[in-house]
């Protein structure tokens, strides 16, 4: 049997990071996912999907984003119960994220909330950088960079032809 689930959408609040009784790190967020197609009213509509991530990985996405951030999870959805104050069993459904992927610049982002706190007075906050994987240890582009947008093309405008032999190729 498969359980397997890719979103992508855009966070709707900021991440809620905690820490479990034994010490172990747990986020949970909300993912806004558009649908692919619009209503009678020709307006797109959202599905709001609950998602959890746990340990190094929900650390290093809580620091790495923000309500807006537009983002990528990869991983499975998971149904659970549990019973309430009052007494009514609440069943709960959410995606339990394994991995995840940051699929905008950080200009984009602090551009985007730049825009956002002139609108509603909020303070300016700062961003780590975002170029990182789920384990914040390697850049997800490696590519050089010119400058904070745009990878640098090694082959563009260079006029020369390169020359691969059936040696060099690895099949």
């Amino acid at each position: 049997m498969i359980n397997r689930v890719v979103l992508v959408g855009r966070l709707t609040r900021d991440p809620d990071l905690r820490t479990t009784g034994s010490g172990v790190s747990v986020a949970t967020f909300t993912l806004a996912v558009n649908r692919q197609f619009t209503n009678a009213q020709g307006e797109r509509e959202a599905d709001f999907v609950n998602c959890v991530i746990w340990r190094k990985s929900a650390e290093n996405f809580s620091n790495f984003t923000r309500k807006g951030s537009l983002v990528g999870v990869e991983g499975r959805i998971q149904t659970r119960s549990y019973d309430n104050n009052e007494g009514q069993r609440v069943y709960v459904t959410e995606v339990v994220v394994d991995n995840f992927s940051l699929l905008e610049s950080r200009s984009q982002t602090e551009s985007r909330r730049s825009g956002e706190n002139n609108f509603n007075g909020n303070s300016n906050q700062s961003f780590g950088n975002n170029g990182f994987n789920n384990q914040g240890q390697t850049p997800t582009n490696s590519a050089p960079k010119a400058d904070d947008s745009k990878p640098i093309d090694p082959f563009a405008d260079s006029g020369s032809t390169i020359d691969i032999s059936d040696d060099d190729l690895p099949f």
